[in-house]
């Protein structure tokens, strides 16, 4: 029998590949999942998009504050921001360990939040404050609160190139636009009532605005921002989300209890999806196939198949649910 002679270098660097190799194998077949806040029980639900079930509630124990809203997910995938208004501050919580790593004490009554597309800086709208704060996420600090030439701003959005932020102003029916560069308000959107959820087009070219009052969706142009278009759409309008490939903005009408499906080639409504009642913040799995919908009053998530148009199922998830976001 002839012994064949191995290389113990190549034998471990050949189990280091192996390895690699099923844990990046192990990632890409593992479901993205669906966090969603619970504003009443300052808990977050955990959802499996592949089974739609609920698998993990965050914290373990405890709830991060007595009233939470937005949340938003740092790029990588492991890290949650969580707005915890009655602390007013947002918390950092690691998705590895389960649990809240640091609180970042951001301002007077935050309400919507956003990451930038590079993952360095979060933006919190201050509702009682006037004002925006930017949140360095390297070093988790506050560097600049800008006031917003309109009052009581919920909603902030950073444009897909991270140029521009725009935050929609509840009281005064306007929606500002920041130079995040200076980090100064450089523009004033009039909107028709009531602006709420924004979203801007892959190409970075228009920006999809809701407003609750008036029952439709505005479409502005990013740069002059110019209103191009008005669309109605259903009965208090309030989130946004828009499709990955562009072709479709979904509208949640909260006084409805459904989702409009605009198609952006026409700027028209193609569809009208039934959720729960109030449906509120939304948001798509990667591949753009199922769009998930919080509806704050039902305590449930309604999960819409994108292809065909249709409400697949319900899940109950906690007390009054803001939104969900998918990593």
């Amino acid at each position: 029998m002839k012994l064949i002679k191995t290389n113990p270098v190549n034998v471990i660097s050949s189990v280091i590949l192996l390895a690699a190799t099923l844990s990046v194998s192990s990632q890409v077949l593992a479901a993205p999942y669906a966090y969603v806040p619970n504003e009443k029980d300052g808990t977050v639900t955990v959802i499996d998009t592949e089974t739609d079930k609920v698998v993990n509630t965050l914290p373990k124990k405890g709830a991060f504050g007595k009233k939470i809203q937005a949340v938003a997910m740092d790029p990588s995938g492991k890290k949650l921001y969580v707005v915890v208004r009655d602390k007013n501050a947002v918390a950092v919580v690691n998705l590895e360990k389960g649990k809240q790593e640091r609180l970042i004490v951001v301002g007077d009554e935050p309400e919507g939040i956003t990451v930038s597309p590079d993952g360095t800086t979060l933006a919190a709208c201050l509702e009682e404050e006037n004002a925006v704060s930017f949140v360095d996420l390297k070093k988790f600090k506050v560097t600049h609160t800008s006031k917003t030439q309109g009052k009581n701003p919920e909603h902030c959005e950073f444009s897909i190139d991270g140029q521009w932020l725009l935050a929609s102003n509840e009281e005064s029916g306007d929606v500002d636009v920041f130079d995040v560069a200076t980090h100064q308000s450089v523009h004033l959107i009039k909107a028709t009532k009531h602006p709420r959820g924004i979203g801007f087009t892959p190409d970075g070219k228009f920006a999809y605005i809701a407003n609750e009052a008036a029952n439709l969706v505005e479409v502005v142009s990013v740069g002059d921002w110019g209103v191009l278009h008005r669309i109605p759409v259903g009965l208090r309008s309030n989130g946004v989300k828009v499709s990955h490939d562009g072709r479709r903005v979904y509208i949640s009408n909260g006084g409805d209890g459904n989702v409009s499906v605009i198609d952006t080639a026409t700027n028209t409504v193609i569809a009208t999806v039934a959720v729960g009642q109030r449906p509120w913040n939304m948001a798509l799995t990667p591949d753009g196939k199922k769009l998930y919908v919080a509806n704050g009053r039902s305590n449930s998530v309604s999960v819409i198949d994108t292809t065909d148009n249709k409400h697949i199922t319900d899940i109950p998830v906690g007390n009054l649910p803001w939104g969900v976001v998918i990593h």
